[in-house]
């Protein structure tokens, strides 16, 4: 059987939120099949997929290699292959950066063209963009965003269906990704920064990281103390002309 063949009958039988299929589906059109679609799935040689992942960034390359050994996983269980090409196989690590974010002062004062009220709706209300974009106006009410689905069908997991305070500014957002992400990067940020920004928001306002947990919608606390210590440089020049002034006192 040829990988892409058995890529198609995958798709099926696969037990995956309908997002992470989709991204299964992108990265398997896009790296995947033009270097072994065509090969059979008993023929994929190792050497020639770790020439493909080399090739590609390192997140993007362990996406790949996790793809190809939950393809590789399945085809076991169904009997359609006895080897797996992948095993053993590595990637560069990932180069971990710190994330920028705008706080909300920032957000407000910029221009953000033709997007002003969705970007802000974003940062005052820390919705993922995908359930930022399934919202309708019936999903606001009594002084709440109700948040309970996706553009991609169900919430990420049970936390992530919840109420958080409305704070104004809704606009429908557009169904494609792409338009808020150009707007975003024009001033440095991305489209998730966002929720960064709503994250020190609470922050600063004294939100309990557990309140927080709940209004960001994670399912894990450890995520969101990842977020919810996020520092701007000018707190750490603050910190050190506090310690100084500290002291001076003694």
């Amino acid at each position: 059987m040829l990988v892409n063949e058995w890529a198609e009958t995958a798709w099926n039988v696969l037990n995956v939120r309908p997002k992470t299929l989709h991204d299964y589906k992108r990265l398997y059109k896009r790296h995947l099949a033009p270097v072994i679609g065509l090969m059979s799935l008993d023929d994929v040689d190792s050497v020639v997929l770790q020439q493909k992942l080399i090739s590609l960034p390192p997140q993007t390359a362990r996406h790949c290699l996790m793809l190809v050994k939950t393809l590789y996983r399945e085809a076991r269980i169904y009997k359609v292959s006895s080897a797996n090409p992948a095993e053993g196989l590595r990637t560069a690590p990932i180069q971990v950066a710190d994330k920028k974010f705008l706080p909300w002062e920032d957000v407000d004062a910029l221009d953000w063209g033709r997007y002003n009220e969705q970007i802000r709706f974003l940062a005052l209300h820390g919705l993922r963009w995908s359930e930022a974009a399934a919202l309708r106006e019936m999903d606001i009410r009594d002084g709440f965003v109700f948040v309970h689905k996706t553009v991609n069908g169900p919430c990420k997991s049970k936390s992530s269906v919840r109420k958080v305070p409305y704070l104004g500014h809704f606009k429908q957002l557009p169904l494609s990704y792409k338009p808020l992400q150009q707007c975003a990067n024009k001033h440095g940020v991305t489209v998730h920064s966002f929720r960064r920004t709503y994250a020190y928001l609470l922050k600063t306002q004294g939100i309990h990281v557990t309140t927080a947990q709940k209004l960001l919608g994670h399912s894990d606390p450890l995520m969101t103390l990842k977020v919810y210590t996020s520092v701007l440089d000018s707190e750490i020049d603050d910190a050190g002309v506090a310690l100084e002034k500290y002291l001076k006192n003694l």
